[in-house]
């Protein structure tokens, strides 16, 4: 495993991420139903392959590779949750221009820029029972880690620990806060697709 991220890694991480989201677009769709549109799943999935196909055209700059991973997935996934995804990717992006290999021990930093990224983007903060919730954790656990499995596996325990932690409270943002009462003992359906993201890595 390299010291890093490369887009080499990028790439077969994304092949894994694709393949889970494929995976679990009934469940996706049926979580964002109770909430929302119920098409999370699907448009996880078209944007997903739409990253598939742009795989093969990533450069060895991770910056430059990220931001294609980012525009590829707004070209067809037409989400909110996808363009705030893909705001995050940018914002990582922006961060690694120029370099062939990002050290792991960036990741937590790289999950903060993009926190603040999405939620100027989409005008929501933590604690309103969102994928920044998730992202949060996330960046936490990893914080100061430098072995990937290790970093992967913080960060798994960390997304399921926010997700019983805010399972019985109201959604307070998007689509799921017009039911917020109906939203308390669910789990928010972009934070459920961050954790099947995790669990893929």
């Amino acid at each position: 495993m390299p010291a890093g991220l490369t887009s080499a890694v990028l790439g077969e991480a994304m092949k894994r991420v694709v393949a889970k989201l494929e995976a679990c677009a009934d469940e996706l769709n049926a979580l964002d139903a109770a909430l929302g549109d119920g098409d999370l799943g699907v448009t996880m999935v078209r944007g997903g392959r739409s990253v598939l196909a742009e795989l093969p055209n990533l450069p060895e700059d991770v910056g430059i590779s990220l931001l294609k991973c980012a525009q590829a997935l707004t070209r067809l996934s037409g989400s909110t949750y996808g363009t705030l995804l893909a705001t995050g990717l940018m914002s990582a992006a922006k961060s690694t221009k120029g370099r062939r290999e990002v050290p792991w021990a960036e990741i937590s930093s790289l999950l903060g820029g993009a926190i603040a990224a999405m939620s100027q983007r989409g005008g929501g903060k933590l604690g309103e029972k969102t994928v920044l919730d998730a992202l949060d954790a996330a960046r936490a656990a990893t914080e100061g880690r430098d072995d990937p499995a290790a970093l992967a596996a913080a960060a798994d325990q960390a997304v399921e620990a926010a997700l019983e932690r805010f399972h019985d409270q109201p959604s307070r943002q998007g689509r799921a806060r017009i039911f917020a009462d109906k939203s308390v003992g669910r789990d928010d359906p972009g934070m459920v697709a961050f954790k099947r993201i995790v669990e893929a890595l």
